[in-house]
């Protein structure tokens, strides 16, 4: 049955003119008439309220003035559109419509990617972070040239300032500074006798056998990492089931305590000295980097499983009948 919907209101000449059309209809185009009062709602007030009366018929619709002309030739052409709809439902059921449907080197491409996308970005993740860890390795080795190249490629990304960086192979696992007020642990000036704020310096200064070797990513970066890749590596395990955190969960559990932590570093710290001085741990750094980067793929992941999932549904069917037709049409060439 065609669904006729007829916006009107009360004391209407014309909607009255078009609800009595619609009768006269019945008998040459069935259909079920629901009509809705405008004032009955603001928002259909403010919608419709200066055009009715509205018939919406299918993807038709109508404005006053409605002719019984334009009501019969929208309705008649939704019965065609539904008529038509059934015929080429039951051919396909009974096997009597082959539609010819083309499989092509990149929809394979795109049917892997949307099969094996997470996978890609777990590898890629633990790839990026494993490099950084490998330049540390390189250097206890002795092979600085291929060290060298790690630390460079990384410092376009990250600031690989060595008083908030990891070490190893050293006495201590990091070198804070002495303003962070770490206890059990020589700070940077004393173990490196450098300024705390030659930045240029901190940078620079890889590390060496007493020390150890810095990581190529700071402490809060492969705390970001590290989480991402353990969402990641969670959400293959459960299949991809998770759901998305919601937004502001992953606000206030994610951003606000890395935002937190950084910008009170950097108004406490020449040249903006806006508030006490400050200097986050290394606990700190890990933590809130830890959180955004977990929470960040906790929402963004089912995100892109979700699209990648409807990629896949359409990419199969597209399949399954690429193979049916080249199935048709190999026999009937037989």
């Amino acid at each position: 049955m065609i669904e006729v919907t007829l916006y009107s209101r009360k004391d209407c000449h014309l909607c009255d003119i078009a609800r009595n059309y619609l009768e006269e209809l019945q008998s040459v185009v069935p259909h079920h008439l629901t009509e809705i009062d405008v004032d009955s709602d603001s928002k259909l007030r403010n919608l419709y309220g200066f055009n009715v009366p509205v018939v919406l018929i299918g993807p038709y619709k109508l404005s006053a003035p409605i002719e019984k002309r334009d009501l019969e030739i929208s309705l008649r052409a939704v019965m065609q559109n539904r008529e038509q709809e059934a015929r080429l439902d039951q051919a396909i059921a009974e096997g009597s419509l082959h539609i010819p449907v083309s499989w092509t080197r990149s929809d394979s491409i795109s049917l892997w990617l949307a099969r094996h996308y997470l996978a890609i970005f777990n590898i890629f993740v633990f790839i990026y972070l494993g490099l950084a860890f490998v330049a540390p390795f390189f250097m206890k080795i002795g092979a600085t040239a291929p060290a060298t190249v790690i630390y460079r490629a990384y410092g376009f990304v990250c600031h690989q300032l060595a008083f908030r960086s990891w070490f190893l192979f050293g006495e201590q696992a990091a070198y804070p500074r002495a303003e962070a007020g770490v206890q059990g642990l020589v700070s940077y000036q004393q173990a490196t006798g450098m300024d705390g704020y030659d930045l240029l310096a901190a940078r620079a200064f890889v590390g060496n056998e007493q020390l150890g070797y810095k990581v190529a990513l700071c402490q809060r970066d492969v705390a970001i990492y590290g989480g991402i890749l353990l969402f990641g590596l969670l959400f293959a395990l459960t299949r991809r089931k998770i759901k998305s955190i919601h937004w502001i969960l992953w606000i206030v559990i994610g951003i606000l305590p890395i935002a937190i932590d950084g910008v009170s570093q950097l108004f406490s710290q020449p040249p903006l000295n806006f508030i006490p001085i400050r200097e986050s741990t290394p606990f700190f750094r890990t933590l809130t980097g830890f959180l955004f980067g977990f929470t960040t793929a906790w929402f963004g992941y089912p995100y892109v499983e979700a699209s990648m999932s409807e990629n896949r549904k359409f990419l199969e069917g597209k399949l399954e009948q690429a193979k049916k037709y080249e199935t048709v049409k190999s026999t009937s060439k037989e």
